[in-house]
């Protein structure tokens, strides 16, 4: 068999396959389905210093390719996290990474030093949030706001970091260079897409919030774009998501230069894909002549 191990700022993972944040919860109603060791990694659901109930309903809608999600990082908080989830997923043979999202760097900091005493394998930065000190404006917009939050989580632990980048940007290079400038170890992208709907016959947005994210297969050469720019523009690993939902596309994140690829909607429609696309790569890199899949992953120089 190949070998589908691969390396992401000294974690080692079994495969490239990780279950993105917000589309797993914290693994449990996908174990039905499949062991979560089958996965190289599962990115939990976003936290928050304390827990959030989320936005009011509806805060899903159907789009075509994909879905729009205004949840609001409904979650238990980070404290209930380590108490109740994290010692469960710590025997599961998978690599843990906590998602985090603060409203100030402050916060980011704060929740990355009491992860950093804990199993978490790596942390990954939600920085799509919004900074309420800056008015609203999500840190990611901004390559100065991204360092800031970088900077403070890097000061506040030992352990891996990995930054994951909105694509509601005019430069994702730009922003992917001040968060390696400060101190990432790792590249996460995309986000989702801003996006809405419209009820046509109440005349209102489908969603209570208005906008919504949008992800799925639509978002996919969007996605594809930015890893390639970002794996060219970095020097540290890029892991790639964004309407990856079978082994072709997968293949062609990690062709576009992304170490290892992050599945999310696609779990809604069918939660045994992950175990498809990797018996998918297992097939093409035998079919290949390809013994490991870290050869996939291009050295592109950083321009």
């Amino acid at each position: 068999m190949p070998d589908l191990s691969v390396n992401i700022a000294g974690v080692k993972f079994k495969n490239p396959l990780i279950a993105a944040s917000g589309c797993v919860g914290f693994g449990q109603e996908y174990e039905k389905f499949f062991p979560l060791s089958t996965l190289g990694g599962i990115s939990v659901k976003g936290l928050t210093p304390a827990p959030r109930d989320g936005n009011a309903p509806v805060r899903v809608a159907e789009t075509a390719a994909g879905m729009l999600n205004s949840v609001g990082l409904q979650n238990p908080g980070i404290d209930a996290f380590i108490k109740d989830e994290l010692p469960r997923l710590a025997g599961k043979d998978t690599v843990v990474i906590a998602n985090i999202a603060g409203e100030t760097a402050e916060q980011f900091a704060l929740m990355a030093k009491k992860l950093d005493e804990t199993a978490v394998d790596m942390l990954e930065v939600n920085v799509s949030c919004p900074n309420v000190k800056e008015g609203g404006m999500a840190f990611g917009v901004s390559g100065a706001e991204t360092a800031k939050v970088t900077r403070a989580v890097r000061k506040a632990t030992a352990k891996p970091v990995m930054v994951k980048l909105s694509p509601n940007v005019t430069d994702i290079t730009e922003i992917a260079r001040a968060a390696e400038a400060e101190g990432a170890d790792a590249i996460s992208l995309i986000n989702t897409l801003l996006g809405m709907r419209i009820d046509i016959n109440t005349r209102k947005p489908v969603l209570d919030n208005i906008f919504g994210g949008l992800s799925g297969p639509a978002v996919f050469p969007v996605a594809l774009r930015m890893v390639w720019q970002t794996a060219r523009a970095v020097s540290i690993p890029v892991v790639g998501m964004g309407g990856v939902s079978n082994e072709k596309t997968a293949i062609e994140m990690m062709l576009a230069g992304a170490a290892a690829v992050q599945i999310g909607t696609a779990l809604f429609s069918d939660p045994m894909c992950p175990v498809k696309i990797i018996n998918g790569l297992n097939k093409w890199l035998e079919e290949q002549g390809i013994a490991k899949i870290s050869e996939l992953n291009p050295a592109f120089p950083v321009i």
